[in-house]
């Protein structure tokens, strides 16, 4: 892997900043934007995803990395679990929910892969 300097740089932090604007643009309208348990509740938990990732990247420890790494990865489960509620709510559409869901799980994968890269080189 190539030396990151700058946690801006990752790919799992972009991918993760791409979920916090598609989470915000689906709670910004209708009832959804008037739910505000629920929609703070969303976006607390996607701003949550890359936030931790950097804060992780900005320890300089491998053991504090992952640390984040995994809390960032349950915030990504925490939002996916939202989503469901935001669905069944008629809040969005099935294909936002799509949308969102899948990438999701692309983040989260890439941080399983990231922890796994991060352990491995001690």
């Amino acid at each position: 892997m190539a030396t990151v300097e700058r946690f801006e740089e990752l790919e799992v932090w972009q991918a993760a900043r791409d979920v916090v604007n598609a989470v915000y643009k689906s709670s910004s309208n209708g009832a959804f934007a008037r739910d505000y348990a629920l929609r703070d509740q969303i976006r607390r938990a996607a701003v949550s995803i890359p936030s931790n990732i950097a804060e992780g990247f900005s320890r300089h420890s491998n053991k504090e990395f992952i640390q984040f790494l995994f809390i960032s990865k349950g915030s990504a489960a925490e939002v996916q679990s939202q989503l469901y509620t935001a669905l069944d709510q008629d809040y969005i559409s099935q294909e936002t929910f799509d949308s969102i869901y899948e990438t999701l799980e692309v983040v989260a994968k890439q941080l399983s892969r990231f922890i796994t890269y991060l352990k491995e080189s001690g």
